[in-house]
């Protein structure tokens, strides 16, 4: 089973896609869940997982001021930010660590990623946490805009968000992909794998947000759906939403 979730989980490695988000109170979710079921069916890598969900942890980067912060809640149409990503729970998982870059390009959402080998950087922190990230990672264009940005722009792990995410797959369509995310978490870090978690907050308890990814057009039926349930599409960015939550950086507005 190991072998398989690590193949689910690597790949793809790069993709550029619109990405649509609903947030849901839970009788809401629960119904549109089971209305989705006509159309979607469980990605395979979860059919036989507890609850069918599994574990995202997101350490993220930013400049001093917030920079990648503030050209979400500013809305630029180019923007990007950086993060270490993992679906272990905990230092002793098995599953993989990423280096990614996730950013806007007009309507396009794009995510490129590299591998960093498990090794004792998982323990570091701060600078010695990126130094060991920049000497680990796979060779690729990723760690070379991540080491501009650390060198030049000087961003640092700010804080990790953590969630239990459920995806789904079209019946109909391989690339239309759906994912219900939940119990989301944040706290200051700059660390994957922090000692101190006591600050620890909940952002949008009691809520699921729940994410559409495509490739070109949403199909029909979904429309059927948003209307049936009268879905609201939303802006809205975990880590961004997580540093409000913590009293790091607020939408001035």
């Amino acid at each position: 089973m190991l072998k398989q979730i690590d193949r689910n989980l690597t790949t793809p490695l790069h993709f550029a896609r619109f990405e649509f988000k609903y947030v849901l109170p839970l009788r809401r979710r629960n119904d549109v869940e089971a209305h989705l079921r006509y159309f979607l069916e469980l990605d395979p890598f979860v059919r036989d997982r507890p609850d069918h969900k599994y574990s995202v942890r997101s350490l993220y980067y930013d400049t001093a001021v917030y920079s990648a912060f503030h050209d979400k809640i500013d809305g630029l149409h180019t923007r990007k930010k950086f993060r270490v990503r993992t679906y272990n729970d905990d230092a002793t998982g098995d599953a993989p660590y990423f280096l990614e870059v996730k950013g806007r390009h007009n309507n396009l959402v794009f995510k490129h990623r590299t591998a960093i080998p498990a090794g004792d950087w998982i323990a570091s922190s701060g600078d010695r946490l990126s130094s060991n990230i920049i000497n680990t990672a796979d060779r690729s264009n990723v760690l070379d805009q991540f080491s501009y940005e650390y060198f030049q722009r000087r961003i640092r792990p700010i804080a990790l968000i953590d969630y239990k995410r459920r995806p789904y797959v079209s019946r109909y369509d391989s690339s239309f992909r759906l994912t219900f995310d939940e119990q989301l978490t944040c706290f200051k870090a700059n660390k994957i794998f922090p000692e101190d978690v006591a600050q620890e907050r909940h952002i949008k308890p009691g809520y699921t947000v729940m994410e559409v990814k495509f490739h070109h057009h949403l199909p029909s039926w979904f429309h059927r759906v948003i209307q049936a349930h009268q879905l609201r599409r939303v802006s809205i960015s975990k880590i961004c939403s997580g540093m409000e939550v913590l009293g790091m950086a607020h939408d001035e507005e």
